[in-house]
């Protein structure tokens, strides 16, 4: 490889650089042929053989590794590298993917060590050290909703099972008015009538048309079933509560050291409360943290601000623009190019949670009458809702960088705003059209003949 790097003309970037490919087992590592006899070597993937690695690296006078990321299994060796003092690159498989020809773990490994001493390999995104925590407990307490929202469906069949009609006549069975039903049922209480008696007054519907859905055919094996699932909803209820107090927790630290701020909270945009919200109040922590309040962007709620964070970390300055992160969240047209030809400008597919909550939020706002809705709304008219979409999360994206990078606040400029810019471009293309042929156009200012 020495003699390699003689012939080449490219300039050596990372002169004392490494490259791991990962696996499940074991690790190849691979580093130049001057730093060691045996320039490739393989460790296991247990604890102690890490640490070895690190040392055995440490010796080599290796300062800066780079690593696909392969599943999950790159994580400890990343964390035990990192805390050695290496600057470890992790690498997008794609952007490191080998020639064709036959593929070894030692061929990669040493394609990997390769292509970073050149400098060709770009670091992905990686929070810092309490922004990923902040991540770790946010993405665990997802994971609990999903469980515990597979619990509500099992619930829902045990009471069709025993053609117990109470979802047609309450909105969500795990509300005010059907979880008091659900658990008076397990208690043993069938009576219709006495059930209807647990109707709270905000519902909707008569306490008559609830005790007609309560007339079923009760069965032991289903009543077991429903006092299963209610046990199970509960458990990943108290879960997801341990889970709010370590994001509390994880908040606090990150807002400790932070000078008190001199403007107070604004007043909360989105007044309704949101259905599996968390149990502390984000909009503070958030702000105490930020020194802005995200939540006044329209669709941006508490859970969105924090999601967002949590997943793109508070320091927006490693994307040098908007444009820069709108690319990195593959919400920006794409670039591909030949012969000076475009062959393609669809958006990549991405996997990004940041990027799929947004998403959501951009149809959410699509039903709003603000000036983000009149733009989803105007866009998927025109080119449908998909790219509508897309359109709409780029613009909260671009929303939120630049609250967070530049500290500017938001002021919805009205649902007419974007129509208005609409028009005006559209009169300025047909002034210049009618100029280039000799016209001028002219306002007809009888608006009973323009009809």
């Amino acid at each position: 490889m020495a003699q390699a790097n003689k012939q080449s003309n490219m300039p050596i970037i990372h002169l004392n650089a490494a490259g791991i490919d990962i696996g499940s087992k074991f690790h190849v590592v691979a580093v130049g042929s001057d730093k060691a006899i045996e320039p490739v070597r393989t460790f296991q993937s247990f604890t102690a053989d890490l640490h070895d690695m690190a040392k055995w690296l440490k010796s080599c006078e290796v300062t800066s590794i780079a690593m696909e990321s392969t599943g999950i299994y790159w994580i400890p060796a990343f964390e035990i590298l990192e805390s050695y003092g290496f600057e470890v690159f992790l690498v997008n498989a794609r952007k490191s993917k080998n020639l064709p020809g036959r593929k070894t773990d030692v061929n990669d490994a040493q394609w990997i060590q390769r292509l970073h001493q050149f400098g060709l390999l770009r670091a992905s995104f990686r929070p810092d050290k309490q922004i990923a925590v902040l991540r770790a407990y946010i993405r665990q307490r997802e994971r609990l909703l999903d469980f515990k929202a597979s619990h509500i469906q099992h619930m829902q069949k045990a009471l069709m099972q025993m053609n117990l009609q109470l979802h047609h006549v309450v909105s969500d069975i795990t509300g005010a008015t059907g979880i008091k039903i659900i658990r008076a049922i397990i208690a043993g209480e069938h009576q219709p009538a006495v059930l209807a008696q647990h109707r709270d007054i905000r519902c909707k519907e008569s306490s008559e048309t609830i005790e007609k859905s309560l007339k079923g055919n009760y069965q032991e094996e289903h009543l077991f079933v429903l006092t299963q699932a209610v046990e199970l909803f509960d458990y990943y209820t108290q879960k997801v509560n341990e889970c709010d107090r370590q994001i509390e927790a994880t908040l606090n630290f990150l807002g400790k050291d932070k000078q008190p701020l001199e403007k107070p909270l604004p007043k909360a945009r989105h007044r309704t409360k949101q259905s599996n919200a968390l149990t502390f109040d984000v909009r503070s922590s958030l702000y105490k943290i930020l020194g802005i309040d995200l939540t006044q962007i329209h669709s941006v709620g508490p859970s969105l601000a924090l999601k967002l964070i949590a997943e793109c970390g508070t320091d927006m300055s490693r994307w040098p623009s908007s444009k820069h992160f709108t690319s990195w969240l593959c919400l920006s047209p794409g670039n591909k190019i030949s012969g000076g030809k475009v062959l393609s400008s669809r958006t990549r597919r991405s996997s990004s949670r940041a990027t799929a909550a947004l998403r959501l939020a951009a149809i959410t706002i699509g039903r709003t009458s603000t000036a983000l809705g009149a733009f989803y709304r105007r866009l998927s008219a025109r080119t449908g809702k998909a790219k509508a979409v897309t359109a709409t999360a780029r613009k909260i994206a671009v929303l939120f960088y630049n609250a967070l990078r530049y500290g500017m606040e938001y002021v919805d400029p009205g649902a007419n705003y974007y129509e208005a810019r609409y028009q005006k471009r559209l009169f300025d293309n047909l002034s210049k059209r009618a100029a280039a042929l000799g016209y001028v156009l002219q306002e007809n200012k009888n608006q009973e003949l323009a009809k």
